[in-house]
């Protein structure tokens, strides 16, 4: 009858929004939530934090929303997708229990303290085929995008070096970041992964022959890694193009402003660079060298903090299953793995 009722009137009824839950509601949390109200393209059905007072302040965002404790809540009210901004431990069980019920998932970085941890989410990505995102935002700048754009051209040749920078005058807040076990690493875990991240994707997935890295805490060469994490690293990753990353990142390094932040690409014809201005964390230029000159592609402003959630609520409402290119997120964590030397 409502089938017939459709053809007679010749109109038909929008479909619904996907709805979804939210897990973990702090600063990072809300802030995505923004960005995923902001498409208009879900709906909020579920928010659990543990503070009673972080949940309350997301839900003025979204009042609609059921205020519930725990994922298993969360996914009893039979949602599409959760974005989960939990501490890195839970990271990957957590996905794999959405994703075994048919969920969605949008992760914070790290998807998983391992290689083998994030291979399980990916697997069961697969399997359920549903939508994965992480929240490696930093390839979402208008500065990256447009680098990407001019590496896949072809037109700097081939890309025979890449120097990348993430240091960060200060250091995460919580305890459990310096706790290997519930973190996974220190500074290369927090802030590597966005540069490991950004090489590969950037260069399209390129093969990786060989890895190594040095890790420091305290001014000193890391001794023990199980009850320790790294405050400074350096690595070198060497590609099978033959091309070499090298990449450095730190917490609370004395280097004058808050934060130091850099992608740079060399080609036999020219290069490209993403560049933090000022020191700032959210504002960045991009640049193409020719030898001595260089020419401007990206300057701020740019929103790009929420665009990898947007992205992903937008492609949850089209429709959207499992992208096999989340095995790119397997070859990160396997590089991470090297740098740490598992």
């Amino acid at each position: 009858m409502v089938q017939q009722a459709v053809l007679e009137t010749g109109s038909e009824a929008a479909p619904a929004r996907p709805r979804v839950g939210f897990l973990g509601v702090g600063w990072i949390g809300r802030h995505r939530m923004q960005a995923i109200l902001g498409t208009g393209a879900v709906d909020v059905a579920a928010i659990a934090d543990p503070s009673p007072a972080m949940a309350a302040e997301a839900g003025k965002s979204a009042p609609g929303a059921q205020q519930v404790a725990t994922l298993d809540e969360i996914l009893d009210l039979g949602v599409d997708g959760v974005v989960i901004a939990t501490p890195s431990a839970m990271h990957a069980e957590q996905s794999i229990r959405a994703l075994e019920r048919g969920v969605a998932v949008f992760c914070q970085k790290p998807l998983g303290r391992t290689a083998a941890e994030v291979q399980a989410v990916v697997d069961a990505a697969r399997r359920s085929d549903r939508l994965l995102g992480v929240d490696l935002s930093y390839r979402f700048t208008e500065g990256m995008r447009r680098i990407r754009e001019v590496i896949g051209t072809g037109e700097l040749g081939p890309i025979y070096a890449v120097d990348l920078v993430f240091h960060n005058a200060y250091g995460p807040d919580k305890p459990w970041f310096y706790d290997p076990v519930l973190s996974g690493g220190g500074c290369v875990m927090d802030l590597g992964v966005h540069l490991v991240d950004l090489a590969l994707w950037t260069l399209n997935s390129p093969g990786v022959a060989g890895v190594t890295g040095k890790l420091f805490a305290g001014g000193a060469p890391l001794q023990d890694p199980a009850s320790q994490v790294e405050d400074y690293a350096v690595a070198t990753v060497t590609l099978e193009t033959g091309a070499v990353v090298q990449l450095a990142c730190s917490w609370r390094l004395q280097a004058g402003c808050d934060a130091m932040i850099s992608a740079t690409f060399y080609g036999t014809q020219g290069g490209l660079s993403l560049r933090n201005v000022n020191g700032s964390f959210y504002d960045f230029t991009a640049e193409r060298y020719r030898g001595t000159s260089r020419e401007t592609l990206a300057v701020p402003p740019d929103e790009w903090g929420g665009r990898a959630a947007a992205d992903w609520a937008s492609r949850l409402a089209a429709g959207e299953r499992f992208d096999p290119a989340a095995e790119h997120l397997v070859g990160v964590a396997r590089v991470l793995d090297s740098i740490y030397g598992r």
